[in-house]
């Protein structure tokens, strides 16, 4: 009989992979077949025991496949054997006041330590080869590689993040930290029609941004932020700062960089999370707004997948390395290593 094969944490920096049985179809759900699922930074935190969890503990939330089983009660006219599928998130309660309200990427009851239908301990699930899904979960991809379409997830969060900001034709956005997340907001800024400026201190990867639309990069290090972004723009400064980093001492550089009127975006999350301090009366008199994102909801992933399938968006060059599941441990010691975008395990 067949197996399935799930990654399972069982202690720091410790994973393995552990076979189990596929489980049977409840009426109202879809078995996938994963076909690959990308390494998070989220992930690579459970690893390195930053972000703790209760082990045994499943992983992934980046991951993508092809139908193999349906419940009698899922539409057939929607659904059919062999689509392919990016996951959505699987974390909310869809019941609370946030999820009614289409804000499902807020709900106060996401819980990473669900006990997932068909799996043998708790988890997002992902870094499995079999998964139970609610169809309102899935979302139909095409003419994209699978390693490529496990890039939905981070680009969904991505485009609720540039929504969030509101980015308009001709503004100037300064994008701080190019890692994937910074990038792919360097992406869609330029496709939103904006200037767009990057800062990091990794002139391989500002690199990569200009090749990408960024109009001019900044290394912080050689270079003060705030006073080279006030030369660009002739005084004005940017009408919106997405910070994609997890330092909170960034926020100051960044909100600096800020025009009257404008929008910063707290992007990431914070490690360490140490409080901050800024003036009350700036914010007062120059009217800016302090905006936190996380996640995504099902209207971002309908559009991530769009932009993926569509080829508006390339991610190839954010696919760094592909594993296949048996060099797990592997995989995430690369992954950790910090040089990469994105580490693909595939199944």
């Amino acid at each position: 009989m067949e197996k399935m094969k799930t990654v399972v944490f069982t202690d720091v920096k410790k994973v393995h992979v552990e076979e189990c049985a596929i489980p049977q179809v409840p009426s109202d759900k879809i078995l996938i077949k994963v076909d690959s699922c990308a390494i998070c930074t989220w992930e690579q935190r459970v690893y390195l025991g930053i972000k703790k969890v209760e082990f045994p503990f499943i992983g992934g939330h980046e991951m993508v496949g092809k139908i193999i089983a349906m419940g009698d009660k899922v539409n057939r006219e929607q659904w059919h054997i062999n689509d392919k599928a990016a996951v959505g998130v699987t974390l909310a309660c869809h019941n609370c006041f946030s999820c009614k309200t289409g804000n499902e990427q807020n709900c106060p009851h996401f819980d990473h330590s669900k006990q997932l239908d068909g799996l043998p301990h708790r988890g997002m699930g992902g870094m499995s080869s079999h998964l139970l899904v609610d169809p309102v979960n899935l979302f139909k991809y095409d003419k994209i590689s699978a390693q490529e379409a496990t890039i939905t997830e981070p680009l969904s969060c991505v485009i609720h993040s540039v929504e969030t900001a509101d980015i308009q034709l001709g503004e100037v956005v300064v994008v701080i930290g190019c890692g994937i997340m910074g990038l792919l907001h360097v992406l869609l800024s330029v496709r939103k029609g904006a200037a767009v400026i990057v800062s990091d201190t990794n002139e391989e990867r500002t690199k990569l941004a200009l090749e990408l639309g960024a109009k001019y990069a900044i290394n912080p290090v050689a270079e003060n932020l705030e006073k080279r972004v006030s030369e660009i723009t002739g005084g004005v400064k940017a009408q919106a700062v997405f910070d994609t980093t997890p330092i909170g001492e960034v926020v100051e550089e960044a909100r600096k960089c800020l025009a009257n009127n404008g929008r910063l975006v707290l992007y990431s999350s914070f490690y360490p999370d140490k409080p901050l301090t800024f003036s009350a009366d700036w914010v007062h008199k120059s009217a800016v707004q302090i905006m936190g994102t996380a996640n995504s909801n099902t209207r971002d992933f309908i559009k991530a997948v769009r932009l993926l399938s569509y080829k508006i968006i390339d991610v190839r060059p954010f696919i760094s390395e592909v594993y296949p599941v048996e060099r797990v441990q592997e995989a995430f010691e690369s992954a950790c290593r910090g040089d990469k975008f994105r580490v693909v395990i595939d199944f």
